[in-house]
């Protein structure tokens, strides 16, 4: 039993209307709210080497990447750290800051606990006006597929290319990519935390709609061989690129880099390729 399955015992208690993005969406006045939040263990989330800085950097970056695949600006940030070591909070919350900062987000407290095993939950709220906030569902067939940049480097640098440990260790929320991309009315977006293939698997269960994807116009990581790099864009995690759909004319987005890798389709299945896609990711499992 994986994550994706147990989400369905979520959805039988509290339904679908607030589990199908990568935020929890709010009225606020004339404005709207975004919230989520993000539990992480040291050893399954924090890969071998990692600094506290690093960690701290990171436990910020996943929360305020699903701010940013909303469209709107992060507020704050609060964090609930189960310590195993007291002397390890002061680079943690370092790190978590200097990722606030680069952000525009505010960290605003939390919660200190001791624990055997570092954990860290990172919760986050955000804001946005009114109907700008871009949902998982709202693709249509004959939309384009996107992608905000290469894919792959992360689950690189876990195969042993050293110079793609920063994309893996210190991963780069796109906040000024996501307010763009809402603000150019995108159809639909999301994060690729982990990977292209299961993120659109988690379309699909948003939408009524299909997705192709050519791996042939997946951008190319540099020093690793093409078909390697295919397969680590498709199925790797770690990134923290934005995936968007849009229809044909509305691309390019003005003032931003991005590239076209497939298109969605009637059909409601992932397909790469021509081929059926297996439902492979970056996953928790029991």
């Amino acid at each position: 039993m994986d994550e994706r399955a147990l989400k369905e015992i979520v959805r039988e208690i509290i339904g679908t209307g607030q589990t199908l993005d990568d935020c929890a969406v709010f009225p606020f006045g004339s404005m709207v709210l975004v919230a989520t939040t993000d539990m992480l263990h040291e050893t399954t989330d924090f890969p071998c080497g990692m600094t506290d800085w690093q960690i701290g950097w990171m436990s910020v970056a996943v929360t305020l990447s699903d701010i940013a695949a909303m469209g709107a600006q992060p507020a704050i940030i609060l964090l609930a750290i189960g310590l195993d070591r007291g002397e390890r909070l002061r680079e943690i919350l370092c790190g978590a800051k200097a990722c606030c900062d680069s952000c525009g987000a505010e960290l605003s407290g939390g919660d200190l606990d001791a624990h055997r095993e570092l954990t860290i939950v990172s919760s986050g709220i955000g804001v946005a006006e009114e109907g700008n906030v871009i949902r998982r569902r709202g693709a249509v067939p004959g939309d384009l597929i996107c992608i905000t940049g290469p894919l792959g480097r992360a689950q690189a640098a876990l195969e042993g290319y050293t110079r793609y440990e920063r994309n893996l260790l210190e991963p780069v929320p796109r906040m000024t990519e996501g307010k763009r991309l809402a603000s150019a009315g995108v159809s639909s977006m999301m994060d690729i935390s982990d990977g292209l293939v299961l993120s659109l698997y988690d379309l699909l269960d948003a939408n009524p709609c299909g997705y192709s994807i050519d791996s042939a116009l997946l951008p190319l990581i540099e020093g690793v061989p093409p078909e390697k790099g295919r397969e680590y864009a498709l199925f790797g995690g770690g990134d923290f690129e934005l995936l968007f759909t849009c229809s044909p004319e509305h691309f390019p987005i003005p003032a931003l880099d991005s590239y076209i890798v497939g298109r969605v389709i009637r059909d409601h299945v992932v397909m790469v390729d021509e081929k059926m896609a297996p439902c492979r990711g970056y996953l928790h499992r029991w």
